[in-house]
């Protein structure tokens, strides 16, 4: 089923389509393929720490670790504890390269043309990082991004593998989306809203917005979706 957008009247002043990244626009999530991309081209001996990865991994499923910090402890053992802007940066711009060419769904790009088409402002929101998750947008001439950031203490030259902030999900991810609007002077009685996600954590963006439409959606966002009102889509295929 693909989507319908509904006419917006010309009243509005603003228009904003709202998109989840992994797993709503790419097929897969980005995160551990990025680490491993960089790891490989970087310093193949990192591979040799996958095994703390894992143990990181069961962590969190144990719930002894949360979300941002098993994202440091995976950052940090396979990229490092801190890195130079300089040295990943060309990574990142092919790591977008490979995820561009191989790793979006089809009908997510033909919904991204029809919103700019329409005269919607493109906003990206997502937990990954801004350190490859702007190259991506850069390619898919995404207008706006917010996505988690990383501390740089020491300039924009370096990079450390800690948060700056909160990680950009759930509720955390919609705090950003407000303070977005009101930076740029967007009230919400002269907007119209779209939002795109496949996942349940995405709930406060999607009932934000005047057209909810959840994406191949993770079971608990199926389930919820029509309770809610909102659209569901299989992007899984193209139109």
């Amino acid at each position: 089923m693909e989507t319908t957008p509904v006419p917006v009247p010309v009243e509005y002043a603003h228009r904003v389509a709202m998109y989840d990244m992994d797993r709503t626009i790419t097929r897969s999530g980005t995160y551990s393929g990025f680490l491993m991309h960089v790891a490989r081209r970087r310093q193949q001996w990192r591979l040799l720490l996958l095994p703390l990865v894992a143990l990181a991994g069961l962590g969190y499923s144990l719930r002894l670790i949360d979300r941002s910090t098993l994202k440091a402890i995976n950052l940090r053992l396979l990229v490092g504890k801190r890195f130079n802007r300089g040295e990943i940066a060309p990574l990142a711009e092919s790591y977008a390269d490979q995820v561009v060419a191989r790793g979006l769904h089809g009908a997510a790009l033909d919904q991204i043309a029809a919103d700019r088409d329409a005269g919607y402002r493109l906003l990206l929101a997502t937990a990954s990082f801004h350190l490859y998750v702007d190259a991506i947008a850069r390619r898919l001439g995404i207008d706006d991004v917010l996505a988690t950031r990383l501390d740089e203490p020491d300039g924009a030259d370096h990079i450390h593998a800690r948060l700056a902030g909160d990680n950009c999900y759930g509720e955390a991810k919609f705090a950003r989306i407000a303070d977005w609007l009101a930076a740029n002077d967007i009230t919400r009685d002269q907007a119209h809203v779209r939002a795109y996600s496949d996942h349940v954590s995405d709930h406060p963006m999607l009932h934000f917005a005047d057209e909810a439409v959840a994406t191949t959606p993770s079971r608990k966002l199926k389930q919820l979706a029509p309770k809610m009102g909102w659209q569901v889509v299989d992007w899984r295929a193209r139109k």
